[in-house]
């Protein structure tokens, strides 16, 4: 069988590119969206993994045969030609399932007749024997999709759909399934607000299916590590050994990730649903490390503890469909928005609604919303930012009479004229160096306060944040202007202009996410190719003002044992393994990052166990670690707040001692590169005794950095008299 597979994953809809992202990272490769879910290639680990790990996948599918059907025959003979005793055996239990039409083939329960019939009368005439048909609990489950021009057989590698974690056995009313509620998750950024130890509150938990996805989230659980058993299991492919090792992967992880969770809590008013959430709980093994208790949504409120702090609420209230009629439903949710208001400033929160209309009654204005659906039915998540600024116009605030404030005439222009005489300069400069990813514009006019990075087509636009005293609708304006502008000057199309708003750090993580969208794109530096993700999160994935620091580690890696500290995406690792290092080994905390890390070696045709990638809190690891190393990255996040670490880092405060214990695993006349992104930074060179400093900052801020030469601070590091 090849090293590389075809296979299908299918999703609810609305939650595709949620999937994509997740197979990506997962080391799927040509990964495409569908109505229907998400196409990929990949090795049968792949394939296990999103089984055992895809939090948003309802199934994971192999394809066996396609072939065209027009009527009941074509049918049946595109099946009986599958090698059906090459992926299972007689003795095994199978069922069919079908979905789609084709031809004169419209019923999918007569369809899946047929298939069964073809699977069957092969195994006879190549047997002797015939596998028996069990609907309910088969061994092997064969999925037929009917569809012009080609109708395709699938096994499924999943048994049960996916969504079934085996925790929940008791059920609400009207549950959420849980890859639904997990992709809910994912769009209001759980992972990064829990990462940040963010509290968690659901006020309606029901059978407590949004605090165990959370609790999975944060405490870096698989979803399917419950599970008794999958569709593969029986599959005559399937290698026990490969398994095995995922499984013993995921529960090591599991074991350290429960032991940070963040403050999870789940609340209702039917003591029924308590009591079924209670017992789902204890069966995902998170008793202790998720509180649910009985309250009425009228005794919402914070939790001790949670003063001067953030968090989410999330909450899938009734909505009228199937559970009680819009009009009973309205105090509910302007009681829901009372208890927001009132006891939760600057946390966010999300509602999950089928019906939009009575999100109105909360007396909050939705930030951003999303489509999805729960089965057939079209829901809407609304996200909420709880600010007074942020009343809904219900009649509780009164809208300005105050007219529109624009930009000025003539600043649009002036600023895309900046534009295009950086284009002519710094465009000359990258085409000449070969580059195609620089910072064409940072805010060279005070007015137009924005960074804008081009990466190889696309245009990354950066908006810093204002400060206090500017008219945010004047500012509004502008912003509005810039990327009319950004995009003419650059003949760029809207959907290749990507806008954020950067806001000054304050005690949070140097890389967070931003949006969900999972599009990643391959662009090029220095002969090398790396995976940016514009959209997704604040930083890309590859420094831009990093460039030359990178060449360097190139440059001095040849034959060195390199270390990359707080390794992030591994493009310092990329360039020293590229530049001819003996090995290198890779460390962050962030099992995205490592993976993404994994995946910018594979794509440069880097592997093998010399690269290792190893995800463990920097720190710790540091204080364990034995082996010495030629050359050293350290480029620490200015501050670092995780429940998986031993404390927090803040760069200027810890600096020192850092530096002194990685410089520690340095061999003789090895050297290390370190660099912080603090605008402020001040080098303790007093407390670095017995090693000698050089600030070669000048040396690294590329010309596309020139006008922001306090973008970062670099120097490089050696022993004295080495």
């Amino acid at each position: 069988m090849s090293t590389r597979l075809e296979f299908f994953a299918t999703c609810p809809k609305g939650v595709g590119d949620l999937l994509a992202a997740e197979l990506v990272l997962m080391g799927a490769e040509k990964v495409r969206e569908s109505a229907a879910g998400v196409s990929f290639t990949g090795s049968l680990e792949a394939a296990y993994r999103a089984c055992l790990w895809s939090r948003t996948a309802s199934r994971v599918l192999l394809p066996l045969a396609s072939f065209q059907v027009t009527n009941e025959e074509d049918l049946y003979e595109g099946a009986r030609e599958v090698r059906w005793e090459d992926h299972l055996s007689p003795d095994a239990t199978i069922a069919v399932s079908a979905s789609g039409k084709a031809g004169t083939v419209v019923h999918t329960h007569y369809a899946s007749l047929k298939v069964k019939d073809a699977v069957v009368d092969r195994f006879r005439d190549v047997r002797g024997r015939r596998p028996s048909v069990d609907t309910k609990s088969p061994d092997i489950r064969i999925n037929l999709h009917l569809a012009r021009p080609m109708s395709t057989l699938y096994l499924d590698l999943s048994g049960e759909a996916l969504h079934r974690r085996g925790y929940r056995a008791e059920k609400g009313e009207a549950p959420l399934k849980e890859n639904l509620a997990a992709a809910i998750l994912l769009r209001v950024r759980w992972p990064e607000l829990a990462s940040d130890g963010a509290f968690f509150i659901d006020p309606m938990c029901g059978s407590g299916t949004f605090p165990i996805e959370a609790a999975f989230m944060a405490g870096d659980v698989a979803p399917g590590i419950l599970r008794p058993s999958f569709g593969f299991a029986a599959w005559a492919g399937h290698q026990s050994s490969l398994w095995t090792r995922l499984q013993v992967e995921a529960r090591y992880r599991m074991k350290e990730g429960l032991d940070g969770l963040p403050v999870i809590l789940g609340f209702d008013a039917d003591r029924a649903a308590v009591r079924k959430a209670l017992a789902n709980i204890a069966r995902a093994g998170l008793e202790r490390k998720v509180h649910v208790e009985r309250r009425d949504i009228g005794l919402l409120e914070a939790p001790p503890g949670a003063r001067g702090k953030t968090g989410l609420v999330l909450v899938n209230p009734p909505y009228g469909e199937r559970l009680g009629e819009v009009a009973e439903l309205r105090p509910l949710y302007a009681s829901l928005g009372e208890r927001l208001r009132a006891g939760f400033p600057g946390w966010r929160a999300a509602v999950f609604t089928g019906n939009p209309e009575l999100g109105r009654e909360m007396g909050l204005r939705a930030v951003k919303t999303n489509n999805l659906y729960n089965g057939d039915l079209k829901c809407r998540l609304l996200h909420f930012e709880v600010r007074k600024d942020l009343l809904a116009p219900t009649g509780r605030r009164r809208p300005s009479s105050e007219p529109p404030v624009g930009a000025r005439e003539g600043e649009g222009d002036m600023f895309a004229n900046r534009l295009r005489k950086n284009l002519r300069t710094l465009g000359k400069w990258a085409g000449e160096k070969g580059i195609t990813c620089y910072r064409l514009y940072d805010a060279d006019i005070p007015e137009f306060n924005l960074a804008v990075d081009l990466y190889d087509g696309w245009a990354h636009v950066q908006e810093y944040e204002a400060p206090h005293g500017v008219d945010a609708r004047r500012a509004s304006a502008r912003l509005e202007a810039a990327l009319q502008r950004i995009g003419r000057v650059l003949d760029l199309p809207p959907d290749r202009v990507v806008l954020k708003v950067r806001k000054r750090q304050r005690g949070g993580s140097q890389y967070g996410k931003f949006q969900e969208k999972g599009r990643f794109l391959e662009v090029r530096e220095g002969g090398l190719t790396f995976l940016v993700n514009l959209t997704d999160y604040l930083d890309t994935g590859l420094f831009l003002d990093h460039r030359p620091t990178r060449a360097m580690i190139g440059d001095l890696s040849r034959g060195a044992d390199f270390l990359n500290l707080f390794s992030y995406t591994g493009s310092a690792t990329v360039y020293a393994a590229a530049g001819g290092a003996r090995t290198t080994t890779s460390v962050d905390l962030s099992n995205t990052y490592i993976r993404w890390a994994r995946r910018n070696l594979e794509i440069n045709g880097i592997g093998g166990p010399e690269h290792r990638l190893l995800r463990t809190d920097v720190l710790r690891w540091l204080g364990k670690e034995r082996r010495r190393y030629g050359l050293i990255f350290l480029d620490p996040p200015t501050f670092s707040r995780s429940k998986a670490m031993e404390g927090d880092l803040d760069i200027q405060r810890d600096h020192a001692p850092l530096i002194l214990s990685a410089a520690r695993l340095l061999r003789p006349g090895g050297v290390m590169i370190f660099s912080t992104n603090r605008r402020d930074f001040s080098l303790d060179v007093a407390s670095l005794g017995g090693l000698q400093v050089r600030d070669i900052t000048a040396e690294t801020v590329p010309r596309d950095f020139e006008r922001r030469p306090r973008i970062h601070s670099c120097f490089r590091i050696t022993a004295r008299g080495k």
